[in-house]
């Protein structure tokens, strides 16, 4: 089905609407805008996590505190393995539910250092008639070096 289409920005760290020629919104897949909306929409966090900036707000929207991601999180954790395996764990909790609603049969998802303070993750969505989506976003990591 198609969808408004969202890029993603990693210099700009945010999606935004395009343009077709014409001027209408460019359309695209629904399945990847779902994937972009759910991994960076900030997730409310768990009451045991540490928040970056030493507050009390544990973001998301109460009205659905599962919804999106806990990337947010890790925006001011050091640049390690750890840190990208914690990565790939958020945004497989973020996807779960295209799972459960049987919108996908599986993911592929793989977080990579791509270059210093550039987090990327390698997202492949597998349909259960067979079709894939993949999608590859990065952003500009804040973390301490």
């Amino acid at each position: 089905m198609a969808d408004i289409t969202i890029r993603w920005s990693a210099a700009d760290s945010r999606g935004d609407w395009t343009l077709a020629p014409g001027g209408d919104l460019e359309t695209g897949d629904d399945l990847a805008t779902a994937i972009l909306l759910s991994i960076f929409t900030d997730r409310q966090a768990q009451p045991d996590d540490a928040i970056p900036d030493g507050t009390a707000d544990r973001r998301g929207w109460w009205g659905a505190p599962e919804l999106g991601s806990r990337l947010w999180l890790l925006d001011r954790a050091k640049q390690t393995e750890e840190t990208r395996r914690r990565a790939e764990d958020y945004a497989v909790e973020a996807l779960e539910w295209l799972i459960d609603d049987g919108v996908v049969a599986r993911f592929e998802i793989v977080a990579t250092w791509e270059r210093r303070s550039f987090l990327g993750l390698r997202i492949t969505a597998y349909r259960s008639d067979g079709r894939t989506v993949a999608l590859n976003a990065s952003w500009a990591w804040q973390g301490v070096a």
